[in-house]
């Protein structure tokens, strides 16, 4: 029995040392990513198309949108007067820009 929890144990440690790794966040290429494609309309964590929905922690709370899944969800397929960017940006860069948001959002967009 011993030997059993032993041998499972490393195929357990083998199966989590060969998955890839999760990819890193950029946020630096997130912000490039939202002045090239976003601040036209978002400028400053703003919304010039709707006002109300802004991209402030409070708003994006409201709105259901305080998550990095539900920003790439949005930026992906798109709502409303928001274009989808799924076919224009790559899942990496959407992910980087959803990540950037938030980030700004706990900073009140400084």
């Amino acid at each position: 029995m011993k030997n059993f929890f032993f041998g499972f144990f490393i195929a357990c440690l083998a199966l989590i040392s060969f998955q890839n790794p999760a990819q890193a966040v950029d946020i630096n290429n997130g912000e490039n990513v939202f002045t090239a494609n976003c601040s036209a309309c978002h400028a400053g964590g703003n919304n010039v198309i709707m006002p109300e929905k802004t991209l402030k922690k409070e708003a994006l709370s409201q709105n259901k949108m305080d998550s990095v899944s539900a920003i790439t969800y949005q930026v992906t397929n798109g709502k409303n007067a928001m274009p989808a960017f799924g076919g224009r940006l790559a899942e990496s860069d959407i992910e980087d820009v959803a990540n950037f948001v938030l980030s700004q959002s706990d900073k009140d967009w400084e």
